[in-house]
């Protein structure tokens, strides 16, 4: 039984560094036996169908061949359909109520909790806030993620130390839902 997944690449395709060109990413997925492969924007979205369902394992295969291809390391996080229409269901905050750019979820390579952000002090950047899932964190950055204040502070290594992190705007989020319907 096939499955759908969304591969969420990091820090590709950033102010010229780490180019991937989309067409060459659907070729490459396709080449390590992925059907379905589609991309959404330049940075590093990929849609695929897959016969196994070990998301590490699918994701450890792609980070390989991205390295062994465009001679880069790329972190790399695979998540199936059900888990990106759980995220975006789970939404602390009003999505239907904000602009796109005000909203951004970060997928976790591993589940994350309230220990890890004890020492955000949240009042002190209010309005901007987040809420957390089991392997994400919803950012409500009133200003866009490039203004935000808080985003920097919950980026920092102390914070996410250990965890691969990835953010995407709501526009993103909701578009790999719809992508990944089986």
């Amino acid at each position: 039984m096939t499955k759908t997944y969304a591969a969420l690449l990091r820090g590709i395709n950033v102010s010229g560094h780490k180019k991937v060109p989309m067409a060459e990413l659907r070729t490459l997925i396709e080449g390590l036996g992925h059907g379905g492969v589609r991309t959404y924007l330049q940075s590093g979205n990929a849609v695929f169908t897959a016969a196994g369902d070990d998301e590490d394992s699918l994701a450890a295969g792609l980070r390989t061949a991205v390295e062994e291809h465009f001679g880069f390391a790329a972190d790399v996080l695979v998540r199936d359909g059900a888990y990106l229409r759980a995220v975006a269901d789970a939404c602390p905050f009003p999505a239907a109520g904000l602009a796109p750019k005000q909203l951004h979820v970060t997928y976790f390579s591993a589940p994350v909790d309230a220990d890890r952000f004890a020492a955000v002090d949240r009042p002190a950047y209010a309005p901007e806030d987040f809420g957390l899932g089991d392997r994400a964190l919803y950012l409500y950055a009133p200003d866009g993620l490039g203004r935000s204040r808080l985003a920097e502070r919950l980026a920092r290594p102390g914070v996410t130390r250990g965890l691969v992190a990835t953010t995407r705007n709501w526009n993103t989020v909701t578009r790999l839902v719809e992508m990944t319907r089986d």
